[in-house]
């Protein structure tokens, strides 16, 4: 039965088909405690999708202590108030409720699930979570041996250990180098008193945002915000991150490991969301290497040559810098001439630009797709919540593909010629690469 209602959820939260967008109607509701969300009201199927997040996540961990948010975030539903672990499992278990948090560079975040009938139990469940988590010693104990078994098995991963060398050389003194999963030296030094600090500073009504899609009222939800969000602090005690410049020159780093592909992940300096040229550079980018099938470096990697069943790149923009990271797997025979064609098509765009054709079909596929973005509630409630995060305001929806309709050839070749350079890419190889070595130091 507990099957069942699960499939039932995961079935039904499907509302909105792709014609639909435009339609969606957004409500900033604030209850009478001041608490903020967004709602999208569905009343077609008795679900309701709580999708949440508070700003600062795994580059506040202190030093020495990294994947304090990896910590907390797999054991605030681990019990709380008084039900321990076995306890406050069992009751999502029964109820078919679905309870998450997961953490990033810049942000703690959590989920909720719920059908409409289980509302009450769901969200106070939610509310002990937040403001009143165990941190019981038995079950930190065994989550901290699962998280260490995940970074010792990320450890032998060749992506996992490109990416976090190349965030290493890219922010060699900032948070954003450091291994925000944490290490198992780091996991380990981390006392259930941290834990409670970490709720105690980080998760607050003022760097928090929320979004709800599903078969709620604006009247029932301002009821169930006080009782799930008012008792969180007023305000958070957060460490200010600096902001940072990636560092930008052309330096390849190989990292060798007996495998039969060499794996390449690489960056450059790019731009962050509240950038005005933020457009150009993704429709710039789309075309590049973000648009699959479509995008220059798959036709030159893939296609024309043979080199890799995929080659990409795309936009990352963190709250404090911005990064384009790209990369490929490739046969380690072939790995110096893959790089060679990597930089000569980022040289390419820069120095010739795209052509009037690209962009015609660029934005046709990115305004023509985004409708399918809004699949499912759980979808459009983090789309919501990211929304929010980056102040784009409530009718961004709906005019997010008139900015992409606007950006001109001129805008994007502009952007192409200011923002990608070869000569500022840091290149991490995983691997047995034939035909390139690393940089001299």
């Amino acid at each position: 039965m507990k099957k069942f209602i699960r499939s039932l959820i995961v079935a039904t939260s499907i509302f909105l088909v792709a014609s639909d967008v435009a339609a969606i109607e957004i409500k900033e509701v604030k209850s009478s405690a001041g608490v903020k969300a967004w709602l999208v009201e569905d009343h077609t199927n008795p679900i309701i999708t709580v999708d949440f997040s508070f700003r600062g996540g795994a580059a506040l961990d202190p030093v020495g202590k990294e994947g304090l948010a990896n910590l907390v975030s797999a054991t605030l539903d681990e019990g709380a108030g008084d039900l321990k672990s076995q306890v406050f499992q069992k009751k999502l278990e029964d109820l078919a409720i679905s309870l998450s948090f997961r953490f990033g560079l810049d942000s703690f975040s959590g989920s909720l699930l719920t059908l409409k009938k289980n509302q009450k139990t769901a969200f106070e469940l939610l509310s002990l979570a937040l403001t009143k988590p165990r941190f019981d010693a038995e079950p930190v104990e065994r989550i901290r041996s699962q998280i260490i078994a995940g970074i010792r098995q990320k450890s032998e991963n060749p992506q996992q250990i490109a990416s976090q060398v190349l965030f290493a050389k890219l922010f060699p003194k900032h948070p954003y180098g450091r291994p925000s999963d944490g290490t198992e030296d780091t996991i380990n030094v981390i006392k259930i008193a941290d834990l409670k600090v970490f709720i105690e500073q980080r998760l607050a009504r003022n760097n928090l945002v929320i979004s709800i899609v599903g078969d709620i009222t604006e009247t029932d939800l301002k009821i169930l915000l006080d009782k799930t969000f008012g008792a969180l602090p007023a305000n958070a005690s957060l460490k200010a991150i600096a902001e940072v410049t990636p560092n930008a020159i052309k330096k390849t780093i190989v990292i060798q490991k007996v495998i039969p592909q060499s794996i390449i992940t690489f960056a450059q300096p790019g731009i962050k969301r509240d950038h005005p040229d933020f457009f150009p550079a993704y429709v710039m980018n789309y075309i590049l290497g973000g648009g699959g099938f479509s995008s220059r470096l798959y036709e030159e990697v893939r296609e024309k040559r043979g080199l890799a069943y995929s080659a990409y790149s795309y936009l990352a923009p963190f709250d404090h810098a911005g990064l384009i990271i790209g990369g490929a797997g490739t046969e380690n025979a072939r790995t110096g001439q893959t790089v060679k064609v990597l930089r000569d098509e980022w040289a390419k765009m820069n120095k010739l630009g795209i052509k009037k054709q690209e962009l015609d079909d660029a934005k046709t596929y990115l305004t023509g797709s985004y409708p399918l973005r809004f699949s499912s509630s759980g979808r459009i409630a983090r789309i919501l919540t990211s929304i929010q995060k980056e102040n784009l305001g409530l009718d961004y929806i709906k005019k997010r593909n008139s900015l992409i309709k606007a950006v001109t050839l001129e805008a994007v070749n502009r952007v192409a010629t200011k923002l990608l350079n070869p000569n500022k890419i840091t290149m991490v190889i995983v691997g047995e690469p034939k035909g390139i070595k690393s940089s001299p130091n």
